[in-house]
């Protein structure tokens, strides 16, 4: 065991160790086999020669196998998930290097089937199917391309998606339309894994959206002019759409899933596979490649921009100068990389000018709240020197107040309820962009404890009071982008102390109760990812580092002296730094419950400093 300084100077060396030559921390954004399957698939379909990146993405794909022939998303899964087995399964005979008769495959073969076969994998894996001529289009589009046409003010129109919804429905309208396919020598049959439910209505799983689609169909009719040409102008709408958001390394948003989708709709619309504008995208994502435990992961973006701002935001309430070259270097990086140019969130939110900060270092036009928060935190020793960034990145952030009260991520009043009845799987996490515990609560806390806002302001009062309203019953809050009740409560508490609610409000006491009641024997905490499947806290039957961080760093904050609780969470987390195991491992991360889950290798470093700088600002 480390004792609190020992701790402090290892998790700092390490940090320090880790640094890029731009001031930036790579750690790599995790989120499993899926992008590294697409990247086989992508390269074999254009017809790109990559043999080392695709056995190695082979490799990495095969060490995620478990003994019963299944690939998982997290570690307590249960048997197995059939969208990744599936996604894996066909990226390796899609590589030419394994055959169907391999015994490993054959495993994986028979679990897809006990599990429903092709019908049951996820909408999107379908979707990449139907492409690559596995899985035959709808006959009707569960949303007619013509949307895009809409006007702002119906009540169901484009704008009315999240960004990160548009920027993958976009291409998927586009392909739906034209039923596209593209034919390869490297793809397999996958005839023999239909299931009995295989028809196109599984590409629908709700009965509640026919009068909303009928809405939009209305809608869509009341249009001035001949329905072809509609159809015409909409498709050229939606190539524009996603060209005049492409980043300077060509990627779509800097996202694999929206730029993936975007190519094999640019080859719908009749662009060559070495169009300069498909070569510079496949480029783009394949620059986005890391390397995890010695073999290469496609990841979904970068997560340079957040681990720099969290690093050096916790390297400084560390007791790390600003002057501090590796401090020094790390805000210089993110004041290069604000936000200088519209977006999407100006649609909503038109009377403010840019000034945040995305989560990737490719990312230029597309910031959010959370990233612009910890931004900001870090640079605050600083803002003085650079009043002009400081002031853009403040004013954006007040800009993005939802009018509920609370913030969310990208896009401001991006949360009409009518989106749940649209025929999208995890349409609540992909079409939405709702304010979340976590957000607003990171939120209150910068403006707290980092700007002169006074508490009695209305951006304060009615952040507090959604905190209060969206509080559940046992005392925890739901946090959108992490996993998942730990987290919101962390971000819930934290921040409501920063604008001086007293440790002893109600919510403030039954937070912390929730908390107490399920910290684990070790005296650490743990939450499985299926806290989100199931949207109430599930245990994880084992402590994580972060998750015991989160914890004990929002107890500490209502807490005036080192209670048994914190205590015993400290002894855990000093105990425990340097472990490696599953646990060290395990999802932390979300963009789409039960399908999307990402590993944060900068997070065991991160949430543990933190919480043993606060710890010891408080009570040493």
């Amino acid at each position: 065991m480390l004792d609190a300084v020992k701790g402090r100077e290892w998790i700092m060396d390490r940090l320090r160790k880790d640094q890029s030559p731009d001031g930036s921390w790579a750690y790599p954004f995790d989120t499993g086999i899926s992008t590294d399957a697409y990247m086989i698939i992508l390269l074999r379909t254009l017809e790109i020669d990559d043999e080392e990146l695709i056995q190695g993405l082979c490799r990495r794909i095969m060490s995620r196998q478990q003994k019963n022939g299944a690939w998982k998303l997290f570690h307590d899964e249960g048997e197995g998930n059939v969208t990744a087995t599936l996604e894996a399964y066909y990226a390796l005979l899609f590589s030419g290097l394994y055959r169907k008769d391999d015994e490993r495959l054959q495993a994986a073969k028979r679990f897809m089937i006990a599990s429903g076969g092709l019908s049951e994998v996820s909408t999107f894996t379908k979707i990449m199917l139907a492409l690559t001529g596995q899985y035959e289009w709808p006959s009707h589009s569960p949303l007619p391309i013509e949307m895009i046409l809409l006007p702002h003010s119906f009540p169901i129109n484009f704008y009315s998606f999240s960004v990160f919804g548009r920027a993958n429905l976009t291409p998927i309208m586009i392909l739906a339309e034209k039923k596209f396919s593209i034919p390869s020598a490297y793809a397999p049959d996958l005839s023999d894994l239909k299931g009995i439910r295989d028809d196109e209505d599984q590409w629908v799983r709700s009965s509640e959206w026919r009068s909303l689609l009928s809405m939009i169909q209305d809608g869509v009719n009341r249009l001035l002019g001949v329905q072809s040409e509609l159809r015409r102008l909409a498709i050229e709408r939606a190539e524009k759409y996603m060209l005049n958001r492409l980043e300077p390394d060509g990627t779509f948003y800097s996202y694999y899933s929206c730029t993936f989708l975007m190519i094999f709709a640019l080859l719908s619309l009749g662009y060559k596979k070495t169009d300069p504008v498909i070569t510079k995208a496949v480029d783009g994502i394949r620059a986005m490649k890391s390397e995890v435990n010695g073999l290469p992961h496609m990841q979904y973006t970068t997560a340079n921009v957040w681990n720099t701002s969290l690093i050096g935001y916790t390297l400084q309430a560390a007791g790390v100068s600003p002057q501090d070259p590796m401090v020094a270097k790390a805000n210089r990086y993110l004041l290069r990389h604000q936000h200088d140019r519209l977006g999407d969130w100006a649609v909503h939110n038109p009377n403010v000018l840019p000034g945040g900060w995305g989560f990737s270092d490719v990312n230029t036009m597309n910031p959010d709240v959370d990233d612009t928060t910890a931004s900001l935190r870090s640079i605050t020793g600083i803002a003085s020197r650079h009043p002009a960034a400081w002031g853009r990145g403040v004013s954006w952030v007040l800009s993005m107040q939802n009018d509920n009260g609370g913030w969310p991520a990208f896009e401001k009043n991006a949360d009409s309820k009518l989106l749940q009845l649209l025929p999208i799987e995890k349409g609540k996490f992909l079409l939405m962009d709702p304010s979340c515990a976590d957000l607003t609560g990171r939120t209150l806390e910068f403006i707290g404890n980092y700007t002169n806002l006074p508490v009695s302001h209305s951006v304060i009062r009615h952040a507090v009071q959604w905190l209060f309203r969206n509080q559940r019953a046992d005392g925890s809050w739901y946090g959108r982008w992490g996993i998942c009740y730990i987290y919101g409560t962390w971000g819930a508490i934290t921040g409501l102390k920063a604008v001086s609610i007293p440790n002893t409000h109600p919510c403030i006491q039954k937070a912390a109760a929730w908390l107490r009641s399920i910290q684990n024997p070790d005296g650490g905490w743990g939450e499985s990812c299926r806290s989100d499947i199931r949207m109430t806290y599930v245990p994880l039957m084992a402590s994580t580092l972060t998750d015991t961080a989160w914890a004990l760093d929002a107890l500490i904050a209502i807490a005036d002296r080192p209670t048994a609780a914190i205590q015993k969470g400290i002894t855990y987390l000093l105990d425990s730094l340097e472990k490696e195991d599953w646990s060290t491992d395990y999802p932390k991360g979300q963009g789409m419950g039960g399908a999307f889950y990402i590993h944060y290798h900068s997070y065991r470093y991160i949430f543990p400093l933190l919480a043993l700088a606060h710890y010891r600002r408080k009570f040493e």
